[in-house]
This record gives structure tokens, C-alpha cells and sequence, in this order.
């Protein structure tokens, strides 16, 4: 809860600001991001250890499914900094290019092993694919952390 508590205060002590220089947030790439719990490289709290566990896919499928993970985060970090720096172009342009690549790999994963989620273009097709195995979960590990 701190660390949304923190975020906040410090996007709100800082917008609308006359001298805060909006092209010095200092951003991750969405994988550093991903494993360190944020985008922004001023925001990063270390927690109880000093680095964070690297996240590596032992397949295809687990690769395109880390990929996802680490875009969405970064597209709802991004996405509550323009709630209220909404002018900040450079964000804007990063918010839009991870938007962009995460519906590619999610198309991508889906064409290849089926549907993520209820609302997924993929179920339009027949027969319907939701209940269709394995899930993404199942088989063997497919990360190595």
C-alpha cells in the first residue's frame, strides 16, 4: 500500500508544476519494469533484497506469456502517470508503443495456443476454444525464476 501511497504523492507534487521538466522521468524497459514492480526508475524501493529475481521462460509459450505480462504492466504504470501528467508527450508516444506491441503478442500468443482471457477476439472461431487444454498454468514449469 506504500508504494501506491508514494506514486501518488509524488505524481501530485510534481504536476502542474511551472519548472518540473517532464522529459526527465527516468523510465525502465518493460521487462526491468516488470521485475521490479514499476516503471519509473526514481520509484524503485528495493525490498529485502537488492536485486529482483530475473524471470526466465523455459519455452515458446512462456516467453510470449512473460512478454505480455511485463506490457501490461507497463501500459498501467504509464496509463496512471498520464492520469495526471496527460501533456507529457514523450509517455504519451511509450504508453502507445506498449500498447501496440502488447496486442501484437497477445495476438501472436493466441494464434499459436489459444485464448487468454473471456473477451478474446480468438472465441469468435469454431468450435469454441476457451475450454481447450492445456492452460497456460498447466504442464510443466515454464518459468525459472
Amino acid at each position: 500500500m506504500n508504494y501506491y501511497r508514494d506514486y501518488y504523492n509524488y505524481l501530485n507534487n510534481n504536476y502542474n508544476q511551472p519548472n518540473y521538466n517532464q522529459n526527465n522521468v527516468s523510465l525502465y524497459e518493460p521487462y526491468e519494469g516488470f521485475i521490479r514492480g514499476n516503471m519509473f526508475k526514481d520509484l524503485y524501493n528495493k525490498y529485502k533484497t537488492n536485486e529482483p529475481i530475473k524471470i526466465v521462460p523455459k519455452n515458446k509459450q512462456a516467453e510470449l506469456l512473460t512478454t505480455i505480462d511485463c506490457l501490461e504492466l507497463a501500459i498501467i504504470d504509464l496509463g496512471m502517470y498520464l492520469d495526471t501528467h496527460p501533456n507529457d508527450k514523450e509517455i504519451l508516444e511509450r504508453f502507445n508503443m506498449c500498447r501496440k506491441d502488447y496486442n501484437e503478442y497477445v495476438y501472436e500468443y493466441q494464434k499459436q495456443y489459444g485464448p487468454l482471457t473471456i473477451y478474446s477476439e480468438s472465441l469468435n472461431d469454431y468450435p469454441y476454444a476457451w475450454i481447450n487444454s492445456p492452460w497456460p498454468w498447466e504442464g510443466d514449469n515454464n518459468v525459472e525464476v
